[in-house]
């Protein structure tokens, strides 16, 4: 591991250490591309995927090619995701989306790229993210291509499987919910009202391919960077590990902050095993100070908002 990589664990005085260290990356480094996994939203109560050496916390989320060939793992994928929206709508952007707004408000942002489908950056006021994985408030016809809000495809599913209206369970990742019953067979999953076709989540499934139009233009902003900042992602999947391989090929400085191993541990120039919110708490106005209005929590569109535009 590089010199100057720290963990971030341990004494009082090694985390300030370690904080330090990376406010000096940043304020050494003009022009950041920031990328981000669940990590930064598991404050918002989205639940991540691994555990700290980089394992499956649960089981491991479905693949496209089961979701597109077996009508039964979609029936199961779409009554957990009835339960699990209800969740995800109502997120809201903690101290680590708020703290990255504050970075490109001090044009230290060459880009922001997230692994996330929650739209919480764009919640919390960040501009022209880009979204590696697609996003979780629209839904997408394989077919046709239309896409239409999540929203509307809740009211349907809620429409066609009334008696699975009251059934909750606990929140899991991306929207999904681990919810369990004896039999999802009598379950109905609408398709494309357009051309009939089998509707998909408009987000990248385990499995799928990353569209090379969103890699190209990820690539090209790390060009263009000083420095790679990892917040929140194990990098354990290639679609994100992908950029801390091409910023060490460039000679570029990689920092990262996430709860536990990454995958690019040995490329690293320093690590922070901390919670997101806290390791940038530095980047956010001091207490008491009122942020710039437009960041106001109370002037961010809600996520039903967002949602009711997703077509757009």
């Amino acid at each position: 591991m590089p010199s100057g990589v720290g963990t971030g664990s341990g004494s009082g005085d090694s985390v300030s250490r370690d904080g330090n260290r990376l406010r000096a990356f940043i304020e050494r480094h003009a022009r950041l591309l920031v990328l981000t996994g669940a990590g930064c939203s598991t404050e918002s109560g989205i639940p991540d995927y691994r555990d700290a050496d980089g394992g499956w916390k649960r089981a491991a989320p479905v693949m496209f090619q089961a979701f597109i060939g077996d009508a039964a793992i979609r029936q199961r994928y779409w009554a957990r995701s009835l339960a699990g929206w209800r969740r995800m709508r109502t997120a809201q952007p903690n101290a680590a989306h708020r703290a990255l707004v504050q970075l490109q408000r001090q044009q230290r942002l060459q880009c922001l790229v997230t692994q996330n489908v929650d739209r919480l950056h764009q919640l919390a006021g960040s501009a022209d993210v880009i979204d590696l994985h697609g996003r979780i408030d629209q839904v997408r016809c394989m077919s046709c291509q239309v896409r239409l809000p999540r929203e509307t495809l809740q009211a349907e599913l809620l429409r066609l499987n009334p008696a699975w209206a009251a059934l909750d369970a606990l929140a899991a990742p991306d929207g999904d919910a681990d919810l369990e019953a004896p039999d999802f067979s009598g379950f109905q999953v609408p398709c494309c009202s357009l051309c009939g076709g089998l509707l998909k989540p408009d987000v990248v499934f385990f499995g799928e391919s990353v569209p090379p139009d969103r890699v190209d233009l990820a690539m090209m902003h790390l060009r263009q960077a000083d420095a790679l900042l990892v917040v929140g992602s194990s990098l354990m999947v290639y679609s994100g590990y992908r950029f801390a391989q091409a910023a060490a090929a460039a000679g570029k400085p990689i920092a990262a902050v996430n709860l536990g191993r990454t995958r690019a541990d040995a490329l690293l120039s320093l690590k922070l095993s901390e919670p997101c919110a806290a390791a940038l708490a530095f980047l956010l106005p001091p207490p008491g100070e009122a942020p710039p209005r437009d960041a106001l929590p109370g002037d961010a569109p809600s996520a039903a908002t967002l949602a009711a535009t997703a077509a757009s």
